[in-house]
């Protein structure tokens, strides 16, 4: 499956808040036809009926892809109206978080296939990664196609199991939330230091947003570049040996912030 194809069959998109519209925005600028493109949303934004997308219309009969952007609260409003299109060639993929495979296939029926795909928030400017997982009815080109379509809002890695979606939650999901909170308490001992809050919030803005370009694009490891930017006996190290402490620094912090949000993840989805 190719953008023809999906130009031809079109595109239904289920929900277009934040991520939904971020989606968009990349596919459009990526050359997909708007008039391929239909838009299921209660709510929708001045942005999206701008677009020439067709919006709360008539579905095509066969769409080449249905791509669920609802949160997962709404997915039994929201699913059923859409059950007609199940077991047949049209493929799903739904970025609902906490909802399985399982679960969809309950509602659109067994034989359909379905890609599960876990964005994060930086999607929103064109800097999320998402892991996608497909089942046994997925083939290879549908799941070659649902990675150049998350491709519009950054990366795209695949899962070997749906069982790893959980870890993926708690490092990549929910991450983004660490690396603000990770941001506000660096501002906030800048001011403790003697910095206004401006200066601080925009030094952390600043530091974290060039650590985190300079780790992608760096040819040594994030190790090393720790390494590297540690003298012996300097400020960096200073302040490391608090930070790196095994028993009251940042690794077995980190390592039960993850723990925590993996286990809630498989919580939720066994609940």
């Amino acid at each position: 499956m190719d953008q023809a194809e999906i130009a031809r069959r079109g595109l239904v998109l289920l929900g277009c808040g934040k991520m939904g519209s971020a989606m968009l925005a990349g596919w459009l600028d990526g050359g997909l036809p708007a008039s391929s493109v239909h838009v299921i949303d209660p709510y929708p934004s001045d942005w999206v009926q701008a677009q020439g997308v067709h919006v709360n219309g008539a579905l095509p009969d066969s769409p080449a892809v249905v791509l669920i952007a609802v949160k997962p609260q709404m997915m039994g409003d929201a699913l059923p109206s859409l059950q007609a299109l199940g077991n047949g060639d049209t493929l799903f993929v739904s970025v609902a978080a906490g909802t399985t495979i399982d679960t969809l296939a309950g509602i659109l029926g067994a034989q359909t296939p379905i890609i599960r795909a876990m964005p994060n928030t930086p999607a929103a400017v064109g800097k999320g990664i998402t892991a996608i997982i497909g089942n046994a009815l997925t083939s290879a080109a549908q799941l070659d196609t649902t990675e150049t379509l998350l491709r519009a809002i950054g990366q795209v890695v695949r899962l070997e199991t749906e069982a790893q979606m959980d870890a993926v939650t708690g490092v990549s999901g929910s991450g983004p939330a660490y690396v603000f909170h990770m941001i506000e308490c660096l501002a906030k001992a800048g001011e403790a230091q003697g910095l206004s809050a401006d200066l601080a919030m925009q030094l952390a803005k600043a530091t974290v947003e060039g650590a985190g370009a300079l780790a992608m694009q760096a040819d040594e490891s994030p190790a090393q570049l720790r390494v590297n930017v540690t003298s012996p006996n300097g400020t960096t190290q200073a302040g490391l040996e608090v930070l790196m402490d095994e028993t009251t620094g940042l690794p077995k912090l980190v390592e039960n912030t993850v723990a925590a949000a993996t286990n809630r993840s498989k919580e939720l989805a066994n609940g």
